[in-house]
């Protein structure tokens, strides 16, 4: 933001919400910029995502009038909506292919048309990169998990390799090609993927070809079930496979030759994906996988999660910031994996850097900070559950123990200290059933409405009554003897139970200590929770030698 648009306190939008102000497409306003001498200024923002003065838009909007009209951009959008309702991908397909030259015309003669009228003004490319934002806003709006969202993408371009010339990436799970595509930006790079949408994988391939991408080859088909690229080894595989899916063909996959980590379970759909694109990657090569977080601890997927820590191939886990995939607040991981050299099964000492994003927006900087990375040596991981959690190993790794254990001593001791003083004094009584003579049942003192239910808890409802009396004598052994039935199980019976009649003020003395060994158990049970602390804090440090014993 520049120093004056913030000092005049106007609001800045950017270029996707110049076009849903106006109801065109982004291309649509970029192409505004180029043509129009008087298209506002930017007023901040970065070069590349730039922001405009939100007065200064709308006064150039109302004298184009562009704000008043349905732009052509939003009639053809509408228009295939129409046409095609939920197989709005396969319209796209037919937009793409018409802009391509083929031959055989699919489209409807309305959208057709009004296809033709727009290239007259706008570049096919142009038109087709403003239907796919238009597409993926939309799916993205409804929850879709036909697209990757732009924050996932973002996020896989920002932890991918640096690609040399004539490297090959592929993408079995490829969808509209939004992910592999922007990957692999490079014209001089070879792009494979493998949908099993065949309208999603037409499109795809009717988009590469527009975008002059010569060197895309994308297949139909069921990757897991039916692999159109057995004998393909890539320099870089991204994915990000559909999640939660269990029928993905575990019974008739049983003795594939891909499963050389374990054999997935039914619940581990996500590693049988993992294994299909390790299995892809050529020596050296790399995998970007986004994965569900749950993944990272589920129990079905120890053994495999410890042959990829074993084998050295998994090298990074990044936990994503929440809202990375806007259509629900599951947290996301991306997994970074390397196939080595060696093929051998010996335990290969590489480090595993676990980056902890979580606490960032998730528009904000994937660059992450010191405090947000931990190295963890695979001995470390390879423990009873394999978690690759990132944030589990950062709290760990990035522990100040002695200052956590000066803190915690500090906390005990004054716990300790306040213990004895919170004990009632107590005099010896008249002996052991004094008190049983004249009692009075719970209920009874209900249906006389001295007794109220905050939830399941007996209140006092009269001034007669004290509440700290009533609950310290229903919690007596005598009471718990009545609530205990014949096998042993445990149930309070509140109306069943009976408690002594005093006067007011006896009730309250009887009050006050019951009220003292209440706060007593409770500082007990927090110094029980202290001294585990402490202690595991101690040990933590003795044995990382962050922390010694005295001389």
């Amino acid at each position: 933001m520049t120093d004056n648009a913030a000092s005049a306190g106007g609001s800045l939008v950017t270029g996707s919400e110049i076009a849903r102000l106006a109801g065109v497409t982004r291309a649509a306003v970029s192409n505004w910029r180029r043509r129009y001498d008087d298209f506002p200024a930017p007023a901040g923002g970065a070069a590349n995502s730039p922001l405009y003065a939100l007065a200064e838009v709308q006064q150039w909007l109302d004298k184009q009038r562009k704000g008043q009209e349905v732009s052509p951009e939003v009639e053809l959008w509408q228009a295939l909506r129409a046409a095609y309702g939920e197989h709005t991908v396969a319209g796209l397909a037919d937009v793409a292919g018409m802009l391509a030259g083929e031959r055989e015309g699919r489209l409807p003669d309305e959208v057709a048309s009004r296809v033709e009228a727009l290239t007259r003004a706008e570049a096919p490319v142009e038109l087709v990169k403003g239907l796919t934002e238009r597409f993926m806003d939309s799916a993205r709006r409804a929850g879709s998990e036909q697209v990757t969202p732009a924050r996932v993408v973002r996020a896989v371009c920002h932890f991918a390799p640096a690609l040399t010339d004539g490297a090959t990436v592929f993408d079995p799970a490829c969808g509209v090609g939004t992910l592999l595509l922007s990957v692999a930006s490079q014209a001089d790079v070879r792009c494979r993927g493998q949908e099993l949408d065949a309208d999603s994988a037409r499109f795809t391939q009717l988009r590469a070809d527009l975008l002059g991408r010569t060197d895309v080859r994308i297949a139909t088909g069921d990757s897991l079930r039916a692999d159109q690229w057995p004998d393909l080894k890539a320099d870089l595989v991204v994915c990000d496979p559909p999640a939660g899916v269990t029928e993905w063909g575990r019974e008739e996959l049983l003795l594939d030759s891909r499963w050389e980590l374990g054999t997935p379970s039914k619940a581990e759909g996500e590693l049988a994906w993992l294994q299909h694109v390790y299995a892809h990657t050529k020596p050296r090569g790399h995998v970007l996988m986004v994965m569900p977080a749950s993944v990272a601890y589920r129990k079905a997927g120890r053994r495999i999660r410890a042959e990829l820590v074993r084998r050295g191939i998994v090298r990074q886990v990044v936990a994503l910031p929440p809202g990375t995939v806007p259509s629900h607040a599951l947290p996301v991981h991306l997994w970074c994996l390397q196939r080595p050299e060696s093929t051998g099964g010996a335990l290969v000492d590489f480090a595993v850097r676990m980056v902890d994003l979580t606490g960032n927006s998730p528009d904000g900087s994937l660059e992450p900070r010191d405090d947000q990375v931990a190295v963890v040596p695979p001995i470390e991981l390879l423990d009873e559950t394999v978690d690759l959690t990132p944030g589990s190993h950062l709290r760990y790794h990035h522990r100040d123990h002695p200052r956590e254990y000066a803190a915690l001593r500090k906390k005990l001791e004054a716990r300790i200290r306040r213990l004895a003083a919170l004990l009632p004094e107590l005099a010896p009584g008249r002996g052991p059933g004094s008190l049983d003579s004249a009692t009075t049942s719970v209920a009874d003192l209900a249906r006389a409405g001295l007794v109220a239910y905050d939830g399941a808890e007996p209140v006092s409802a009269s001034e007669q009554l004290d509440t700290d009396f009533l609950r310290g004598f229903l919690l007596s052994g005598a009471n718990a003897r009545r609530s205990t039935s014949a096998s042993g199980s445990y149930r309070l019976d509140i109306k069943g139970s009976r408690i002594p009649r005093m006067s007011i003020d006896e009730q309250r003395r009887y009050g006050s200590a019951f009220r003292a060994l209440l706060a007593f158990e409770e500082d007990l049970r927090e110094i029980d929770e202290l001294s585990r602390q402490l202690a595991d804090v101690a040990r933590e440090g003795l044995a990382t030698g962050t922390l010694t014993p005295e001389e």
